[in-house]
């Protein structure tokens, strides 16, 4: 049961992503009514399969301040879901197919396999020009799987409760001017708001309210384990493979000893699978992953492998949307934010905690992200 107490709001969540875990946090924590919808759990979809890098000021504000909130959150919740400090690095990558990673020296080196400067020493293949692109006191990373874990667990923390159902469309009042609940498998929930924060799939809330499309962008990525520890180091890849053909995966150690990998990410497209758990990697783009952090490093070569996964990321072609819906009372939604979801979900969640609660965002200016 979620019983509705005088003078609470009553806030249904559309999404158990990092956008709507987070805003269930800050918004239970205000002493909001919060119920979390999702149709197959908690980081089921790109949250659960994503990179968890994060920058300080590589987007905008609502970037600097996710990135903020991210160092206060690791402080504040009881649980370890992966942050830490590290440096960033751009690198050329050149596969070769004469010789395995290890075997031969950097471009630019003077003996065999010493170490280029700026180059970790971990980083064995055929690689060349490095450029630092972030240090500790601007780059950090999570893993958004255990991030939004966390934050569910902590809006728990605070009364908020989370179901799994099929979010199926909002019901308005008699003039169709307010948010009076949300149907949700066939049953109607009373709700004074609703948060359509459902990633790609938030485009399916257009059936309901007047909203910008969002698309979905598939990307792919894998996990493996080394059976030695690597260095604290994200790296940004310009990575050209035996063809001759050029990509840019980015390669993210995690403090466990997992190495993430990610990249080859398709055009965006509504044709998305109904169910998140339907969504699988298009044939030989995890393997061509796989070839690439084997070029990268003789230790990822020798890693055991883990996951092979595939996400659609949500993308707004007319931007970014965090904010109350035209028209509709009640009504709001955080979709859009692309490869940055995991970076600005403290932030949005917060934002849209003030604007449910106080009618304005203290924290950041909303107004860029008007839907």
């Amino acid at each position: 049961s979620h019983p509705l107490v005088m003078g609470e709001k009553k806030v249904v969540i559309c999404g158990a992503g990092a956008i709507g875990c987070s805003t269930a946090y800050f918004l239970a924590r205000r002493g909001a009514n919060v119920l979390v919808i999702d149709r197959c759990g908690v980081a089921c979809a790109a949250s659960g399969k994503s990179g968890g890098f994060l920058a300080a000021d590589w987007s905008d504000d609502l970037g600097k301040k996710g990135f903020e909130l991210h160092e206060e959150l690791a402080s504040l919740l009881p649980v370890d879901y992966g942050y830490r400090k590290l440096d960033t690095l751009s690198l050329k990558i050149q596969a070769t197919s004469h010789k395995a990673p290890g075997s031969g020296a950097h471009e630019g080196a003077a003996p065999a396999g010493e170490p280029v400067k700026g180059i970790p020493a971990w980083v064995d293949g055929d690689a060349s020009r490095p450029s630092s692109i972030g240090t500790t006191a601007n780059t950090a990373q999570v893993h958004p799987k255990l991030y939004t874990e966390a934050m569910m667990n902590a809006a728990k923390g605070h009364g908020a409760v989370f179901q799994v159902g099929l979010c199926e469309g909002i019901e308005r009042s008699s003039d169709g001017k307010c948010v009076v609940g949300v149907r949700v498998s066939g049953q109607v929930v009373p709700a004074d708001a609703v948060v359509i924060a459902m990633g790609p799939w938030s485009g399916q809330a257009a059936k309901w309210l007047p909203i910008k499309p969002i698309l979905g962008q598939k990307a792919h990525s894998v996990t493996m384990r080394p059976s030695q520890a690597v260095g604290a180091h994200a790296l940004f890849l310009q990575y050209v493979d035996v063809s001759g053909n050029v990509s840019d995966p980015e390669v993210y150690p995690r403090p466990d000893g997992e190495v993430y990998l990610c990249g080859l990410a398709e055009s965006p497209t509504t044709g998305i699978p109904a169910d998140p758990t339907e969504v699988l990697p298009t044939p030989g783009s995890c393997e061509a992953l796989r070839e690439c952090a084997a070029q990268v490093s003789s230790v990822l070569a020798d890693a055991t492998p883990e996951l092979n996964n595939a996400c659609f990321l949500p993308v707004a072609p007319k931007g970014l949307q965090i904010g109350p819906v035209k028209s509709v009372s009640g009504a709001y939604i955080a979709a859009g934010h692309s490869c940055w979801g995991i970076l600005k979900a403290p932030s949005t969640g917060l934002a849209l905690s003030e604007l449910i609660m106080d009618g304005a965002s203290k924290s950041v200016d909303l107004r860029p992200f008007a839907p």
